[in-house]
């Protein structure tokens, strides 16, 4: 497997387990707990697979940019949390600097 395909499974299962983290009720419920802990391990272990082929500042960078422009997503769909207009334009920003480190990066291989 690539390192995309792992970076992708470390975002993914980094929202998973930060949405659950919402709903374990500070960890007093098991299962949403149990998803958490679960979600946080393998986010982990496929980021410590990638860094053996990326730099970690890009790939923190890309990890933690899309983990936070989808759980802000999420909570908005999801979760009714309201979402104003600086903080559509910081998600944005930050959504634009992932792409920027994507498309124009030579630190990463394309």
């Amino acid at each position: 497997m690539n390192h995309w395909a792992y970076l992708a499974i470390a975002i993914i299962s980094e929202v998973i387990a930060t949405s659950a983290l919402k709903l374990s009720d500070g960890f007093s419920r098991f299962w949403p707990s149990a998803i958490v802990v679960c979600g946080y391990a393998i986010s982990f272990y496929c980021l410590s697979l990638i860094l053996k082929t990326l730099p970690v500042g890009v790939v923190y960078a890309i990890w933690s940019g899309a983990g936070i422009a989808l759980i802000a997503l999420i909570g908005w769909i999801f979760l009714g949390q309201a979402l104003d207009l600086p903080a559509i334009l910081g998600l944005l920003l930050i959504i634009a600097g992932v792409v920027v480190i994507n498309l124009f990066s030579r630190s990463i291989s394309h």
